[in-house]
């Protein structure tokens, strides 16, 4: 058995994982959503977030996933994991 085999299937299995775990556009959108409303009270109550959320471009990579408003990216997320971006 050849030493790197032990380290492409773990590079398999991590590429597996991370497909079936990106994020969907739903919870790109509910983290962005929240992500506004831990910033501002008033823009909570107005539905930035929602607003926000609303016109976001869910993007797919495979193993990892964006949203972009207006071209600037907004979010990022891998294994399972939203991220916003300000």
């Amino acid at each position: 058995m050849s030493k790197a085999l032990p380290s492409l299937i773990a590079l398999v299995v991590l590429g597996v994982a991370a497909a079936a775990l990106n994020p969907s556009a739903d919870k790109h959108r509910t983290r962005i959503k929240e992500a506004v409303a831990e910033r501002s009270q008033i823009a909570k109550a107005l539905g930035v977030g929602h607003l926000a959320a609303f016109v976001s471009q869910y993007h797919s990579v495979g193993v990892a996933s964006y949203t972009t408003v207006n071209d600037k990216l907004t979010s990022v997320g891998a294994f399972g994991i939203v991220v916003t971006t300000e």
